[in-house]
């Protein structure tokens, strides 16, 4: 994969796709559809979904490209492919909270390697270069020209004060039972993949999620997360989570900084 092609072309498909979804969000009002998982969709996420799966198939139609809002690329099977969360936090766009982002990564032999999350509404836009580091943009965000890039690391945890990030929409007393097992200083919520990217800047120092997620869910926020030295594991064994699974969905994990002393169910 040619990085210094692809990495320039997430951003700006990403952040072409946020200002769509943007007009939409500060419209006076927009439709709400439940897909067949009861999960919502809008005409958002659709017109997100069709700007970004245009731009990346022109520039890499040999690459397989699955993307939640298109079916039909659940059942594709590749150990290279481009996945697509093209509105990650729908239930936030709807209510109107701004916890929502932009997903686009790249994952190869089952590990993601190059990610951006864009959160129009937070402003806030990480994203893996070509060399692999992450980094977070300072807006305002031009298409074609980037702003100053910030290098963004992990914490060095805490074990008896640890920061927590959980769910926001998906927060449930298994996960707060689970919480409970380490010595927390604080805890925080957040939507979306956003929650990767707050451990990948070292405003938290753990995210668990006990939970149904898919990889279109996670994959960018990992690449970012384990480009600034993050990790993300599964929760019942303490390995890597990989990519590529059937169906693409992902069994309940851990995302966190090295050094964080994991906690067994």
């Amino acid at each position: 994969m040619d990085f210094e092609k692809l990495v320039p072309l997430m951003r700006r498909l990403a952040i072409e796709a946020g200002e769509r979804i943007l007009e939409i969000y500060n419209s006076d009002e927009f439709e709400v559809r439940t897909k067949s998982d009861e999960s919502p969709v809008t005409v958002a996420d659709e017109t997100a979904d069709a700007l970004i799966s245009a731009g990346l198939r022109e520039a890499f139609p040999e690459v397989t490209l699955v993307t939640e809002e298109q079916a039909a690329s659940h059942g594709l099977k590749a150990e290279t492919f481009l996945i697509v969360d093209p509105l990650d936090g729908t239930r936030e766009f709807v209510q109107r909270r701004g916890d929502f982002t932009v997903n686009i990564a790249y994952v190869e032999k089952g590990r993601p390697l190059r990610g951006v999350v864009y959160a129009p509404a937070k402003e806030r836009l990480f994203i893996t270069a070509a060399d692999g580091q992450s980094y977070e943009e300072t807006g305002p965000f031009d298409l074609n020209r980037p702003g100053e890039w910030t290098r963004i690391s992990v914490s060095t945890p805490d074990n008896a004060a640890l920061m927590v990030v959980a769910s926001k929409s998906h927060r449930d007393q298994a996960t707060d039972d689970y919480i409970r097992k380490y010595a927390v200083k604080d805890s925080k919520s957040a939507g979306s993949s956003l929650k990767f990217c707050l451990v990948a800047t070292g405003e938290a120092d753990l995210y668990p999620r006990l939970g149904r997620t898919m990889e279109w869910d996670t994959a960018a926020g990992h690449a970012v997360l384990s480009g600034a030295g993050g990790e993300v594991v599964r929760f019942d064994t303490h390995e890597p989570l990989h990519y590529g699974k059937e169906g693409y969905a992902n069994p309940f994990f851990i995302a966190c900084a090295p050094g964080v002393d994991l906690k067994s169910v």
